[in-house]
């Protein structure tokens, strides 16, 4: 995108050795990003390499595979497409597939093909080469708004990011939705200083690519295609005056692609006693819409799927999902869980940075760039999206929150680079100090970045905080196999939250009952753990009057539990 091109004029000489000195510097102006991106990569493979499959991501790998090989968009459709089809693009034409068992109350993966290990590294990587982009992204914009070391400084920060090395490293879809809500800011960004032609349809493109990352994305695009309409003084004067023609065309051509997205299906609507039906290939089998109708209608229309997903996801809305926050389990809208969930999930340094570049901006020691007031609105509107919402669960719903934070807390070195020689060096000491402070945070919890917590928090006692995806999602088979190889003699009883079967692993354990006790080696989830601190009677609060012998990936608690005498 050109508006992320910073201009420099290049010296003009003739001289061979001044031409091989800057070439030289130019080299060396690179390894300082090109290095933070390998250590943003090498703890993103770590992270592969060592955790296992979460509760979702089966769904959405066999939602990916059923995509490409059979075009059905059912396996999981109050989740667009895009987060399916990229991880699965090479699994897809391999012997992957996935055997479940499910039954009222029950949902479990039995079978993983080839093994859950190799299906890891054969689709987890994609969504990291998307963590990569995005990162590259965030350096070039800080580069184009401020200088290259705040581009720098930003990137430090984001190579030790741990929720960006962990959501980058599963196959969610919460990595692709955080990327094309970016994309979208910067190119809008890009369509107000240059609204040409080219400009609509590249603002299109990518408007049906961020459509076709989440269900809620309708309300993000809206916001764009609001800023579009009203670009310019004379948008201010009349509707009239409002950009009409280059908003329709990227609404159009966003629809395009939308329908692109779901491989140019046309769906069937039709009326039956007054339920609306949806057929849509390749699946004769009409799908009952949770909507009543009076009058009876007949007609087709492109991406039916899409409309399906969207009011799945309006039904799972009104139900809400259960959340667990400090203590407290709710399944109802829980507005201070997003702010508890950025206190205890964000690493305090970047806080402290953000909240540091409000109080200069705040105090006009700091100018940003007239496009923050275009990006800024993005953050906030997701912001209040995961207030109202029943369903958001913590921090992978605020997931794209945090680009736009580490490209506000950058700006904290445009301050220090412009401020007195006297004290110039001191701020950039101090901002290098907070970034390889930050590092060193969130290394504690490496490579289990998904339990990552402040420091504030002991992580054994974290699970009395938040459960689920903020900390315990079912990755921690890969831990406890080894933990089993390391101690074969022990009988294990195991409760575990996760979704895939612990024998796919290769885990010989016998199911802990809730208030069964047994003796010997108990392993416990956090989420286990978290939801039996919200019961009054609850399930395994007996085992932990025994002592912890060890904690597993930071997220299994293993109890030794001796025999009576």
């Amino acid at each position: 995108m050109s508006f992320l091109s910073q201009p420099t004029a290049a010296p003009q000489t003739d001289s061979p050795v001044l031409s091989a000195s800057i070439e030289k510097r130019s080299r060396l102006r690179l390894f300082i990003p090109l290095l933070l991106v390998a250590c943003y990569v090498a703890q993103s493979l770590w992270f592969i390499g060592t955790q296992s499959f979460t509760w979702d991501e089966p769904l959405h790998i066999h939602a990916g595979l059923e995509e490409w090989r059979r075009g059905s968009f059912r396996a999981v459709s109050d989740h667009p497409p895009l987060g399916h089809l990229l991880p699965t693009v090479f699994a897809a034409h391999t012997d992957a597939q996935f055997k479940f068992f499910s039954r009222p109350g029950i949902f479990r993966v039995d079978g993983i093909t080839p093994d859950p290990v190799r299906l890891a590294w054969q689709t987890r990587p994609i969504n990291l080469a998307l963590g990569v982009l995005l990162a590259a992204l965030i350096w070039i914009t800080a580069r184009r708004m401020f200088s290259e070391g705040a581009a720098n400084f930003a990137l430090a920060l984001f190579a030790f990011s741990p929720a960006l090395i962990a959501h980058y490293s599963m196959v969610t879809t919460d990595g692709v939705t955080t990327l094309m809500i970016f994309v979208t800011a910067l190119t809008l960004v890009h369509w107000r200083r240059s609204p040409s032609w080219q400009s609509t349809v590249l603002l299109g493109v990518v408007l049906g690519l961020l459509l076709l990352s989440k269900m809620h994305m309708p309300t993000l695009a809206l916001l764009t295609l609001c800023f579009v309409l009203l670009h310019g003084e004379k948008s201010w004067r009349s509707i009239a005056d409002w950009n009409w023609r280059p908003a329709g065309a990227a609404f159009a051509i966003a629809l395009l692609v939308l329908w692109g997205g779901y491989f140019f299906h046309v769906s069937h609507f039709t009326t039956s006693n007054g339920t609306l039906y949806l057929t849509f290939p390749p699946d004769p089998q009409p799908a009952p819409i949770n909507l009543s109708v009076e009058h009876n209608f007949n007609f087709w229309a492109p991406a039916g799927e899409y409309f399906a997903g969207i009011e799945r996801t309006f039904d799972r809305n009104q139900v809400g999902h259960s959340k667990f926050v400090l203590g407290t389990m709710t399944a109802g809208r829980a507005p201070a869980m997003q702010y508890v969930v950025i206190l205890l999930k964000w690493p305090p340094v970047v806080l402290f940075l953000v909240a540091f570049s409000a109080a200069l901006l705040a105090t006009r020691k700091l100018h940003l760039p007239p496009e923050w007031k275009v990006l800024v609105a993005y953050p906030a509107a997701i912001l209040a999206l995961a207030m109202i919402s029943r369903i958001a669960l913590g921090e992978r719903h605020l997931l794209p929150v945090y680009p736009f934070a580490l490209l506000f807390a950058s700006a904290t070195w445009e301050f220090a680079r412009r401020s007195k020689s006297s004290r110039k060096a001191v701020w950039i000491a101090a901002l290098v100090a907070c970034a390889a402070l930050n590092a060193a945070d969130v290394l504690r919890y490496a490579p289990d970045y998904l339990s990552y917590f402040t420091p504030f928090v002991s992580s054994h006692q974290s699970y009395r905080l938040l459960s689920d995806s903020n900390m315990d999602w079912g990755q921690g088979l890969l831990a406890l196999q080894d933990y089993q190889r390391n101690h074969p003699a022990e009988q294990i009883y195991l409760a575990y939250a996760g979704s895939v079967n612990p024998v796919v692993y290769g885990i010989h354990s016998a199911p802990l009952e809730p208030k069964k006790p047994h003796t010997g080696t108990i392993v416990v989830s956090a989420t286990m753990l978290a939801n039996d601190s919200a019961k009054t009677d609850c399930d395994y609060c007996w085992v932990q009057k025994y002592p912890l012998k060890t904690v597993l990936n930071h997220s299994m608690f293993v109890y030794e539990v001796p025999a009576v005498p």
